[in-house]
């Protein structure tokens, strides 16, 4: 008898796994058709028809039980916030960098660089890509080529403590601005050519000290004015910009830059460029959009905070689960006669283990419910930063997108099938002369 226990345990432990790992990845549609059969077997079949008697009963009874039920719900709650709040910080740093690129302009680097850190680009290499007939050219007939310089620069972050952190300095000419439509001036003035002038991006200003329009900061050793605010929607409002032959005196680069971005004529004009670039003897370079160069620098911290994200809320989720299982065992213990009077007038071991894990299920759905609003209340649209590239601080928003929202509810979900169905089984294999002498 304990070696058919043991392994009917395993063989419910066993069943659980698989359908919590089919759950998590199962997208809503199928989710909806699941749940439209399952209500047709509600009312369609006789043990359906029990199982939501009794369910209602025990529904009914949630009232008198609000402190023990509370438990279940705050529990998951506070799961599903933390999980849905530390993935939209995920999601945000992956739009954040990922919209900073469109497959209408490309980046060139330095053959195997990977970044634009820690490229370099000679004066002649720039001048050879520029004139590649694939850039796009303006009204003067100047190619839209923008050859940039990318350095770490300290500033004194905004804050009581005042403590120094890296922002990203770009050196930049003034055809960077065409490369860029979207970037446009909001404050101030454009920088001018020549001058130990800035202009910083929205994001930068907020994050650090002395970025007023008008102010003066330290770069190196001189001194630089901020004469404009910038915003373009992207990672680019992290920076801060100024003259590149400037910036390249500062820093002592001298003719070379990081990387190059062209605007194209195209986006089917691209496999003809980079067709051009490696035929070209001359260039030891690589080339790629910049909507994919951005997506990928934002995969390694993106897959990072994701599974921070997914460790915490496990870890949240096993005290959940716990605490459900107390729950609704005593709920079970508390309703042993009632259970079993309705074993004795003929209601199957079925409808008992849905009415146990309905109830279960629903306490999890309105804790799922109430973390994702309040993850949604709290951290949508909440700005924060982090290092990326090892170069700057990245300004970004959480988003709290309705994908995530949905992955918190399942989450909750899943918690709540867990936490009630080993109190369900165990309601509907209790002898039913053991339940009525035990109550």
């Amino acid at each position: 008898m304990r070696t058919g226990s043991l392994f009917s345990g395993l063989g419910l432990g066993a069943v659980v796994v698989l359908g919590l790992a089919a759950w998590i990845v199962l997208p809503w549609p199928v989710a909806l058709v699941l749940a439209l059969a399952f209500a047709g077997w509600m009312l369609g079949t006789r043990s359906g028809r029990q199982a939501a008697s009794v369910t209602r009963v025990g529904v009914s009874t949630l009232p008198q039980r609000v402190g023990a039920s509370s438990v279940v719900v705050v529990g998951i709650a506070g799961v599903v916030a933390v999980l849905v709040a530390l993935l939209a910080m995920a999601e945000g740093y992956r739009q954040t960098v990922a919209s900073t690129g469109d497959e209408r302009t490309a980046i060139v680097l330095r053959g195997g660089s990977g970044a634009e850190v820690l490229s370099v680009l000679s004066r002649e290499t720039v001048v050879t890509i520029a004139q590649a007939p694939q850039v796009a050219r303006n009204a003067d007939n100047v190619p839209l080529a923008s050859a940039e310089l990318v350095v770490a620069a300290s500033l004194t972050r905004r804050g009581p403590q005042a403590e120094d952190g890296s922002v990203q300095l770009r050196g930049v000419d003034p055809i960077a601005w065409e490369v860029r439509p979207r970037m446009r001036i909001i404050e101030g003035r454009a920088l001018q050519s020549g001058r130990r002038e800035l202009v910083v991006g929205r994001g930068a200003r907020q994050q650090f000290a002395g970025l007023e329009p008008g102010g003066e900061i330290r770069l190196g050793p001189d001194r630089w004015r901020v004469v404009g605010v910038f915003e373009s929607g992207d990672a680019m409002e992290s920076e801060i910009w100024g003259d590149a032959g400037i910036v390249a005196t500062t820093y002592r680069r001298g003719s070379s830059r990081n990387s190059l971005t062209a605007r194209l004529t195209g986006p089917e004009a691209f496999d003809a460029f980079e067709s051009a670039i490696r035929d070209d003897p001359r260039l030891e370079v690589e080339v790629e959009p910049t909507a994919d160069y951005f997506a990928r620098q934002s995969e390694t911290m993106t897959t990072v905070l994701r599974v921070i994200g997914i460790v915490v809320g496990s870890i949240m989720a096993i005290g959940a689960v716990f605490g459900a299982l107390n729950t609704m065992f005593a709920t079970v213990a508390s309703r042993a006669r009632e259970i079993a009077t309705l074993r004795a007038i003929g209601f199957r071991g079925l409808p008992v283990v849905v009415a146990v894990m309905l109830e279960t299920m629903l306490l999890a759905a309105i804790g799922g419910v109430l973390g994702g609003l309040l993850s949604w209340l709290i951290f949508n649209g909440y700005t924060a930063s982090t290092l990326a590239g090892g170069v700057g601080q990245l300004t970004f928003q959480f988003q709290v997108t309705p994908a995530l929202l949905w992955n918190g509810l399942k989450w909750a979900l899943a918690i709540g099938f867990v936490g009630g169905l080993f109190p369900a089984v165990r309601a509907a294999r209790l002898p039913v002369t053991t339940a009525l002498r035990a109550a």
